[in-house]
């Protein structure tokens, strides 16, 4: 076990530690759709602004706000996956499948499909569940 450990810290940078990074910039941008080209933000209030907003705007914080929730139950699931020494490849493919997944799930959130946003959610949801599991 401590081999296959080892082997797995010296791969360097992974299609997951890139999928790790795009799902903790994910948020900041749909931020920043909520927040673009209005000259009527209140930095002072950013939240009591945020909330007062409609339509994509307001679609956009709440996607801003799942995303967030995604982020911190992917990080988990990656990091058991590390620690148990789960296949990299595996790991990597199953990665590319949340990021890919949520970024379908943001733009169907823009565009208030919110039959397709669940169903991209469920497939989100799914890999980065499959990614606890290749712990097994």
């Amino acid at each position: 076990m401590q081999v296959e450990l080892i082997n797995q810290a010296t791969q360097g940078f992974t299609l997951a530690h890139g999928c790790l990074l795009a799902m903790a910039i994910l948020p900041i941008v749909c931020a920043g759709i909520a927040k673009a080209g209005m000259k009527s933000y209140d930095n002072a209030n950013p939240r009591d602004w945020l909330s007062a907003q409609e339509g994509y705007r307001r679609r956009a914080v709440a996607a801003q706000a799942n995303s967030w929730e995604a982020f911190a139950f992917f990080t988990a699931a990656l990091l058991v996956a590390h620690w148990s020494g789960a296949a990299p490849a595996r790991i990597d493919v199953l990665a590319a499948a949340v990021v890919v997944s949520r970024l379908a799930y943001i733009a169907c959130y823009l565009a208030n499909l919110a039959t397709l946003r669940s169903l991209v959610w469920t497939v989100g949801w799914g890999c980065t569940l499959a990614i606890f599991l290749a712990a097994l």
